[in-house]
């Protein structure tokens, strides 16, 4: 999608308040990885698109605390591995064996990837050694591909965006929360996806628009 940034911060101070330095360069992050990306791109059907997009950053906006940046899921090494070790019925869904593993695995960048499992997929979808790497999960070209891989093909709960944004139907923003996590918080994100998508509206160029 191509979007005019002028507008885009126009659009996001009008609907979120005052920009700081950090702020821009998170945005930025993201606007570079989007106008990368042609997964959102339909012209015989750009709403749809658009919605996908704009749930997108809503969510980006709730998993980041309002940063818009790749970050880590909060907690200290013990934490981790007193949740997600490989002696815990957690730790085994998300496929973590060896000691350490909790903690080295934790959740990182724009919707928390956890777990060895799931580092070992994305990383063979982004082309990145994530196992040998867990931290390159936070870079942002990075961490914008799992999260919208993620969400487009259900890794996260099996619930995908093309259940809750397709053409004809009205779209499900408060259901469409299910593709991260139930219906937490469900109407505070729907209503971040409004505005994001709003601000899509008047930023978009060309078929998209």
């Amino acid at each position: 999608m191509h979007i005019d940034r002028d507008k885009f911060f126009a659009g996001f101070r009008q609907h979120f308040g005052a920009l700081h330095q950090d702020l821009v360069d998170a945005i930025n992050a993201l606007l570079d990885a989007i106008a990368a990306d042609t997964r959102f791109d339909n012209p015989a059907d750009p709403v749809t698109g658009r919605q996908q997009l704009g749930y997108c950053f809503a969510t980006f906006d709730w998993e980041t605390a309002h940063t818009l940046r790749p970050i880590d899921e909060y907690g200290s090494t013990d934490y981790f591995n007193q949740r997600y070790g490989p002696q815990t019925a957690v730790g085994k869904q998300l496929g973590n064996t060896a000691a350490g593993d909790g903690a080295r695995f934790h959740g990182r960048g724009y919707v928390q990837l956890t777990g060895r499992t799931n580092y070992a997929r994305a990383g063979t979808e982004v082309g990145a050694d994530l196992l040998g790497d867990p931290d390159q999960a936070k870079n942002p070209p990075i961490a914008y591909r799992i999260a919208t891989t993620g969400m487009l093909e259900g890794w996260f709960t099996g619930k995908r965006l093309d259940e809750f944004f397709r053409q004809g139907q009205m779209p499900q923003w408060e259901d469409a929360r299910t593709i991260i996590n139930g219906h937490d918080q469900a109407g505070k994100i729907a209503l971040l996806g409004r505005q994001f998508d709003d601000l899509l509206v008047h930023s978009l160029i060309g078929a998209g628009a």
